[in-house]
C-alpha cells in the first residue's frame, strides 16, 4: 500500500489538535481541510466533531461539504459527533425546531441519552465496548476493551452497528455502512486501544 493521504475535515469546534497529535504518533501526517476537491482526492478521511449537531451541520452546509461527504468513496471515519452526523437526523436541534437533518449516510435518528441520578448526562469517561461483528477497524482489539466517551446524544442500534456500549441504555458505539465507519468514543483519547483503532483505519484500503 502506498503512503496514505489523510485529510481531517475541519467541522469546527473539534478537538483537532489531539487527533492530529494521535495520528502523528503513528507516523501519519494529516491535513485539515474544508476544500471539497482536496477531501475527494484523499485516500482516508476523518470527520471529527465536538459540539452541537445543528451548529456543525450549518458549517458543513456553508462549506458545501454536507452534499460532498455522502458521495465520498474512500474510507471515512466519523468520531463522536462526527459519527452521529452520519445518521439521518438528530434530536439535538436549534431552538424552535425538533430535529436536525444530518448527512443521511446511515439510516436512523440520534437521540438524547436518558439521565438518572446514578447515570448523569453527559456520559463522560471510560466505558466498555461490546463487539457485535468482525471488522478490520477492530483488528487486535478484544471484546470488553475500555474507551473514552464524552457525549449527551447517542445513535440507535441498527443493522449497521458494529459495537455497542451500555450507559443506562445500549447504544451504537461503532457503525459501518459501505466505506463509512463511525465511533462514538474518542480514539485520540483512548490510550493504546484508541491508537490501534486509528492505525487500523489508516491501514484500510479503498
Amino acid at each position: 500500500m502506498s503512503r496514505p493521504d489523510v485529510v481531517v475535515i475541519d467541522s469546527g469546534g473539534a478537538n483537532l489538535a489531539s487527533l492530529l497529535y494521535a495520528l502523528g504518533r503513528l507516523g501519519t501526517r494529516a491535513e485539515v481541510s474544508t476544500d471539497a476537491a482536496r477531501i475527494r482526492e484523499a485516500t482516508h478521511v476523518l470527520l471529527p466533531g465536538v459540539g452541537a449537531a445543528h451548529d456543525t451541520m450549518k458549517r458543513l452546509d456553508a462549506n458545501g461539504l454536507a452534499a460532498v461527504i455522502p458521495t465520498l468513496t474512500q474510507p471515512l471515519l466519523g468520531i463522536c459527533l462526527g459519527m452521529q452526523l452520519l445518521f439521518d437526523a438528530s434530536d439535538e436541534a436549534a431552538a424552535g425546531t425538533s430535529t436536525t437533518r444530518t448527512l443521511g449516510v446511515v439510516p436512523g435518528q440520534v437521540k438524547r441519552l436518558p439521565a438518572t441520578p446514578e447515570l448523569p448526562v453527559p456520559h463522560m469517561g471510560w466505558n466498555q465496548l461490546n463487539l457485535l461483528r468482525n471488522d478490520p477497524l477492530f483488528d487486535g482489539i478484544g471484546a470488553g476493551e475500555y474507551l473514552y466517551f464524552v457525549h449527551s446524544y447517542a445513535a440507535p442500534l441498527t443493522g449497521d452497528t458494529l459495537a455497542t456500549t451500555d450507559y443506562g441504555t445500549s447504544f451504537s458505539a461503532a457503525v459501518k455502512r459501505a466505506n463509512f465507519r463511525g465511533v462514538q468514543f474518542h480514539p485520540e483519547r483512548s490510550a493504546t486501544v484508541g491508537a490501534r483503532l486509528l492505525a487500523n483505519f489508516i491501514a484500510l484500503e479503498s
